[in-house]
């Protein structure tokens, strides 16, 4: 499950976008909740399959599936990283696929509570071909209203950093394959 061209030097920068047309995680940036968008762009092409199982499958994301082994007894591998990526399996760790197509996958948390979301989009227009590598959250507002809670809302940015790091690690991971 490797990623099908070459990227050569240094790491792309991570940048934060507006979700693009058709992005699956557009169903949740309004109504009270919170959505972003980080986008790396990196040459040569990079499948979908290769991103997701690079993404969940780096030291930084394994400190996170570490966490939750520990404090909500979901473990996850690297196989089943790998089974993901190649839509063998709907779950993985905390989440379960609520929505997959062949450029993205939009995955739900067990308790409802967040979303993530990862695409990757080839460009062939130019010269070379480039991949853009897209990474976004979501956080669901309570049922009943009331927006977020506190929790939440004071994670926002430590999430924003922490999310920008794991699709730049994810970028590492894919330019060392």
């Amino acid at each position: 499950m490797r990623w099908s061209g070459q990227i050569s030097g240094k790491s792309a920068q991570v940048f934060e976008a507006d979700l693009p047309p058709g992005a699956l995680l557009g169903r949740y940036g309004a109504g009270g909740g919170y959505s972003d968008c980080f986008v790396a762009v990196v040459p040569g092409r990079v499948s979908q399959a290769a991103y997701v199982e690079a993404f969940y499958t780096t030291a930084l994301f394994k400190l996170e599936r570490l966490v939750l082994a520990v404090l909500v007894s979901r473990p996850s591998t690297d196989l089943e990283a790998r089974r993901l990526a190649a839509s063998e399996t709907e779950r993985f760790a905390a989440w379960t696929v609520e929505a997959r197509e062949a450029d993205q996958i939009l995955l739900c948390d067990f308790m409802g509570s967040t979303r993530s979301w990862l695409m990757s989009v080839v460009d062939t227009a130019a010269p070379s071909p480039t991949t853009r590598l897209y990474f976004g959250s979501a956080i669901v507002p309570r049922k009943g209203g009331g927006g977020l809670g506190a929790g939440f809302r004071a994670m926002v940015p430590f999430h924003r950093l922490y999310a920008r790091a794991l699709l730049k690690t994810a970028v590492r991971r894919l330019m060392s394959a």
